[in-house]
């Protein structure tokens, strides 16, 4: 399956547009994750747990999105947009959304 978040993909024609694929991960981060990004905000730095789960809630999205699009017939997903957001109290949930346009090149 080729990824490109632009319209095209250069050097390939698109034969067919098959339509709109989504793909949608919500996690959550734990107490323990929060606390320990509490201390690298106070002290600086980078909090890798937060990447972590950032990365995995990514990647299962892209992944649905690929599923989806192969089960229409498509071989390529083009236009990829990747939306993260928080939800819960305290935005203690993360949303990752991924859109394309599945194709057949």
């Amino acid at each position: 399956m080729i990824l490109s978040t632009t319209p095209t993909i250069e050097g390939r024609t698109i034969r067919e547009y098959k339509g709109v694929v989504t793909g949608e991960t919500i996690i959550g981060a734990n107490m323990f994750k929060d606390f320990m990004a509490g201390i690298r905000d106070i002290v600086g730095g980078r909090s890798g747990s937060y990447e972590k789960v950032l990365r995995e809630a990514k990647d299962t999205s892209m992944q649905e999105m690929m599923e989806r699009a192969q089960a229409m017939g498509a071989n390529a997903i083009v236009g990829i947009d990747i939306d993260y957001e928080t939800l819960g109290n305290g935005g203690s949930m993360l949303m990752v959304a991924t859109s394309g346009t599945a194709v057949v090149i």
